[in-house]
Formats: structure tokens, sequence, C-alpha cells
């Protein structure tokens, strides 16, 4: 992970639904699907210089679940990371600021003002990733669904020029720089 990166969290859910869809005039469109309802979630990192980081899972997003994913990054990183996350309850929990405390070091985290998703350039990947692998490809279960997010957010990383994409719209410029 490069300097600079911008935290999301993602939840992701079997009925969401994507674009638009065709039918002949008087039929009601029809999508094909399970009934059944399932989700996951996601948490991604991305940089502005085409770095792309994530972790799709099963269970709710938890001060253990960031903490994992902050260690990953941490792991990875050659330097110390500078990550910019929104006010999500578990940015602020007593076991992510000890942890903060011992690998300052080695991460810094800065927060967004609240109820500004518009400043965060990770909103642009949870839009792509709900568009493009949830929304128009229906899973049959949560494994699937998992797997097709997985697939498709490795072919963003290893798609650096894409990822830069994401820092084109205009409330998010600023993080380019």
């Amino acid at each position: 992970m490069a300097v600079g990166g911008r935290l999301f969290i993602l939840g992701m859910r079997s009925d969401h639904q994507a674009g638009r869809s065709y039918a002949p005039r008087g039929r009601t469109p029809r999508t094909p699907g399970t009934g059944k309802r399932f989700g996951a979630n996601m948490v991604s990192a991305i940089t502005n210089r085409g770095h792309l980081s994530f972790m799709v899972f099963k269970s709710r997003f938890t001060a253990p679940v960031f903490l994992r994913f902050l260690r990953r990054l941490v792991k990875d990183a050659r330097r110390k990371v500078f990550l910019i996350v929104d006010g999500h309850p578990v940015h602020h929990s007593r076991k992510v600021r000890e942890w903060l405390e011992v690998h300052g070091g080695k991460i810094e985290i800065f927060f967004l003002p609240g109820y500004s998703p518009d400043l965060n350039p990770d909103e642009m990947l949870n839009h792509d990733v709900k568009a493009n692998a949830v929304g128009k490809r229906r899973a049959r279960d949560q494994k699937q669904m998992m797997r097709t997010v997985r697939n498709y957010l490795a072919r963003r990383r290893r798609d650096p020029a894409q990822v830069k994409r994401y820092f084109r719209e205009e409330s998010v410029r600023y993080a380019a720089l």
C-alpha cells in the first residue's frame, strides 16, 4: 500500500438491482434470481497511484475484522501508511485506537468529515463493484457472490490505470494530488 490510501466498507446483497432491463411493451421485465436473500461485506483501500487492497467477508464489520485488514495493509506496505477513513463507529473503537497507538510508526489514520461520502474516492470503487460485479450477475448463493466480487476486484487490482480513474471525479480530485 502506497502512502495515502482511502478506505471503504461495502455491504452487498443478492437482490441488488443495477442498470436497466428490457421487456416487450406491456410485459414486466424479469431478471433471473433464486429469490433467496443473502449478502456479504467488503472492505477496500485504494491509492491515487492505482493500488487496491481489499477483503471480502461474511461476518459483520467489527473491530477485529478491521484490525485484520489493517494488519494486512501494514504488512504489505514498504513505508508508513496514511489511511483516510469515514466516521464508522468501528474506526473509533477502543481496540482500534489501542492497536494504532502500538503501530503508530507504521500507520496513521485520518478521518473524513461526517456525512461526506462524496469526498471518498473509494465510493467510486463501491459503485463499480455494485454495478458490475453484484448487480449484473445474479449469484445463486453467498459463496458464489463472494467469489464473483473477489475475482472482479482482483481484475481491478491488476489494472492500476482503472483504479487511478476513480480519482477523476470532481469531488475527489483533492486526493489525486
